[in-house]
């Protein structure tokens, strides 16, 4: 489905997205609103003996995450098989059903009653998650994807803070009973009436036979979900990054009440910093990434993440809390702000890397079976929060562990985990160096991009400026590309790690190494008949006096041993710039910040292009030299 590509917050304005983000939300605020009112209720209502107290709470947490296990694979399954937008509906009529039940449950006080109810949001939760997250991509420009995850990620943080901060209201009021009905049942209402906008979503595996044992078909579709590597790496950070927001959360109560010497409204405006920064991080993606689906800026969220877990260890240390306050005696104490700095921090960058990373998901799952590998995803999630949930009894109970200390050992493994995703995934640390360079030496922008074709085999060229012409295409081009070049260059140091992790294919002359120089062919065929975009300078050397240089004959080679399109393609703006041979390479460029443009033309079939038809096409979008 194409669409003119619209802003985020534009994408609120239109049906194709709104009616899905303002669904998910009342549901996501349904949710806590039912369960802060619940663990309230438990501790102040008296029905529960108070030694019986911390049972039960834990049992209506568990209570929730426990249908993920359960049901999350047949839920994918459905999602995959039937039209997403009648399915929401269906869920939702049901969350209308579960909100009158829950309504009752604790009109009538019966605390087994309440469970169910929890019990049952869950699995309204479980056959959900999927599908708002495969509707995306059919809703959605790739374009679009980061400015959508980015609002569902948002609008679900926004959502559990306004229903913690709601149910606890409603359950302070002396007629609980009734106003937690009226609220769950109205929303409920909402929620459903908001479905009804979802535009159709067509069935992406009408033909799928779903199985009959849940734990078979999970187990089955994790080992599918491995074989594409850096999906899965992603499904394992974001399974990672719910685990350590779930310990920070869950520890911040018994923090501000030993530590910060604070009361609840102390609990709630550090709950509030966290989430509303989580929702801020999300939504600067878009910015970040010009749009597009970068995970470059996965490595700058682990690291902003890591360092602002790190002081704030420090900052709990250093807070002065004698006197017992509310918010705004703690504001006033000195390391207040450090430490809600801190918490901001860790939240911000947790947006940032978690936004990119559902949409690599969604955007490298083949469309017939996404739903299913969202669905392990839920799994995973489940699985390592309750890991998280063990850790912290293990730590804080048995080890006797200050919350400090346990802060900051959780925050020294997601250092950990961050650099074995990026050792397993060199992708991401290229993408990070490639987006680094294009936010800082250069300002890039783009033209003709679309005319690139989304998949099969194809060869870029490309006039060669700079050393880092390669980085700045990478950069550019929305799919991986494989550069073709000349081992030396392939050979710098840091800059070898990069095109190593991009597929780089070395090349030297045929005077040089014959016996390597036809290695390079046949590995240039090889990807080409894979399906691989490959991209290659053909003036074979940096340019020494900004012109275009004539096209040596390899290109030719190449396309007569594997006819397939060329796209042409041009980098205007880099002579006189640092890495250009203006001036003398490294030696005073005539300005240090450069304005680059990226532009590709229409693409040439095979046996329409030599060496000087391509050469003019490259020429022609290069334009006046500069």
């Amino acid at each position: 489905m194409s669409h003119q590509p619209t802003s985020q917050f534009g994408l609120l304005r239109q049906r194709r997205f709104a009616g899905l983000f303002f669904t998910q939300f009342l549901g996501a605020f349904n949710d806590n609103v039912f369960k802060a009112a619940l663990s309230l209720i438990f501790v102040y209502s008296g029905l529960i003996a108070a030694d019986a107290t911390n049972t039960f709470v834990n049992a209506a947490a568990g209570l929730f995450i426990l249908p993920f296990f359960l049901f999350s694979s047949t839920a994918g399954q459905i999602a995959d098989k039937y039209e997403k937008s009648r399915l929401v509906r269906i869920i939702k009529l049901v969350e209308i059903g579960i909100a009158l039940a829950g309504g009752l449950a604790v009109y009538s006080q019966n605390i087994y009653a309440m469970l169910v109810v929890l019990f049952l949001l869950g699995v309204q939760s479980t056959f959900f998650g999927p599908l708002k997250f495969s509707i995306l991509p059919q809703q959605l420009d790739n374009s679009e994807l980061v400015g959508g995850n980015a609002q569902i990620e948002m609008g679900t943080f926004v959502a559990i803070l306004l229903g913690t901060l709601v149910g606890g209201v409603v359950a302070a009021q002396n007629d609980v009973n009734l106003w937690l009905t009226i609220w769950v049942v109205a929303i409920a209402l909402v929620g459903y009436a908001s479905s009804r906008y979802i535009p159709e979503c067509p069935a992406t595996d009408p033909n799928l036979v779903i199985g009959r044992n849940p734990f078979k078909e999970t187990w089955l579709m994790i080992q599918v979900a491995r074989t594409n590597h850096s999906v899965f790496l992603s499904v394992l950070g974001i399974s990672w990054f719910w685990l350590l927001g779930s310990l920070i959360l869950t520890q911040i109560p018994n923090l501000t009440k030993v530590y910060l010497n604070g009361d609840t409204t102390v609990v709630t405006l550090v709950l509030s910093i966290f989430t509303i920064s989580v929702a801020a991080g999300s939504l600067v993606c878009e910015r970040l990434s010009g749009g597009r689906i970068e995970i470059g800026i996965v490595p700058l969220g682990a690291l902003g993440l890591s360092v602002g877990g790190i002081d704030l260890y420090f900052a709990i240390n250093a807070m002065d809390a004698i006197v017992h306050t509310q918010w705004l005696g703690f504001l006033a104490a000195q390391g207040s702000f450090r430490l809600l700095f801190d918490m901001g921090l860790i939240g911000f960058f947790g947006g940032m890397f978690i936004v990119p990373l559902y949409a690599l998901i969604q955007i490298r799952t083949p469309p017939r079976r996404r739903a299913r590998i969202i669905a392990v995803n839920n799994v995973l999630n489940a699985v390592f929060m309750v890991t998280g949930a063990l850790l912290s009894i293990v730590c804080l109970g048995l080890v006797g562990m200050t919350i400090p200390d346990f802060l900051l050992m959780i925050i020294v493994m997601n250092v950990a985990v961050a650099l074995f995703v990026f050792q397993q995934v060199p992708e991401f640390a290229m993408r990070f160096v490639i987006w680094l360079l294009s936010h800082t030496l250069y300002r890039v922008s783009h033209e003709g991009l679309d005319k690139i074709p989304n998949e099969g085999g194809a060869v870029i060229v490309c006039n060669h400026v700079t050393y880092v012409d390669a980085l700045l295409l990478a950069g550019a081009v929305a799919r991986p590309i494989r550069f073709i070049m000349f081992k030396p260059i392939y050979d710098i140091p840091i800059l070898n790690f990069v095109f190593r992790a991009g597929g780089a294919i070395p090349i030297q002359s045929e005077k040089e190494n014959k016996q390597a120089h036809d290695e390079a062919f046949v590995k240039i065929q090889e990807a080409l008949k894979a399906g691989d975009l490959l991209c290659i300078f053909p003036e074979g050397a940096l340019t020494k006096d900004g012109e275009v240089a004539q096209f040596r004959r390899g290109v030719e080679r190449i396309l007569n041993e594997t006819p397939t399109l060329v796209i042409p393609m041009a980098l205007q703006g880099l002579w006189g710039s640092y890495f250009s041979y203006a001036g003398g390479l490294f030696k005073n460029p005539s300005r240090f910040w450069s304005k680059v443009k990226v532009r590709a033309g229409a693409p040439i079939a095979a046996s329409e292009a030599t060496v000087n038809t391509l050469r003019s096409a490259v020429v022609d979008l290069r334009g006046e030299l500069g």
